[in-house]
């Protein structure tokens, strides 16, 4: 069906790649296209059939997940694929690495076929959701230990509002969640984070999430 969302899965397990196959074809909108047992191939695949969302895990053989997202979801690709990172392990320098490679999701391999679904429908239409278990530990942990590299400026000052839903994002909120908390319409949280990713020069939610964390804004 042309409205599915079609995605590509890559997993050196086959057991596991075959489990995410079946749950991913069983639920409404999803339709897997394609299976990778490495890195390289889920590359090479990824680049051909141009899936809408990538489900990659981070530990493969040859080329891991975390180079994969990269090469196809990276700073310096222009056309990015829409990557979600999911991995048995919960370790921190794993989900900061998958984000700065351009990950838009971040799931433990436990999280539950609602979850999965979730993060693939958001990737899809341009959101990211990590694994709420480590969102703000997350984030609140490389604050502390201060960013990767020194954090830009905005290209414009923030306005008090955009501030606001600033915060809010990086706590984890929704959009609906942000309207419901500021006490706005919900199209006027979507253009205030359009605005946000413009002037902090992000590409999602996840990266505004981690800019407010890096300057301290939580």
């Amino acid at each position: 069906m042309p409205d599915d969302i079609r995605v590509l899965v890559a997993d050196d397990q086959e057991i596991v790649r075959t489990g995410l196959v079946m749950i991913l074809n069983a639920e409404p909108g999803l339709r897997v296209v394609g299976e990778a047992p490495d890195g390289r191939r889920a590359v090479e695949l990824a680049q051909r059939l141009r899936p809408d969302v990538c489900l990659f895990d981070i530990r493969m053989p040859g080329m891991d997940g975390i180079e994969a997202t990269r090469r196809l979801a990276g700073p310096a690709v222009t056309d990015p694929l829409a990557v979600v990172v999911i991995t048995t392990f919960d370790l921190d320098d794993h989900v900061y690495a998958a984000l700065r490679a351009g990950a838009r999701g971040f799931l433990l391999k436990d999280a539950g076929t609602a979850l999965l679904s979730q993060a693939v429908h958001a990737a899809a239409r341009g959101d990211a959701l990590i694994a709420p278990s480590v969102t703000t530990r997350l984030l609140r942990a490389f604050a502390e230990t201060g960013p990767a590299t020194p954090h830009r400026q905005p290209i414009d000052p923030l306005t008090d509002r955009e501030e606001e839903v600033l915060v809010a994002v990086a706590r984890g909120r929704t959009n609906a969640e942000v309207a419901a908390e500021l006490h706005i319409s919900l199209s006027t949280v979507k253009t205030h984070v359009t605005s946000l990713m413009a002037k902090l020069l992000v590409r999602n939610r996840v990266e505004i999430a981690m800019w407010a964390y890096e300057t301290g804004r939580r």
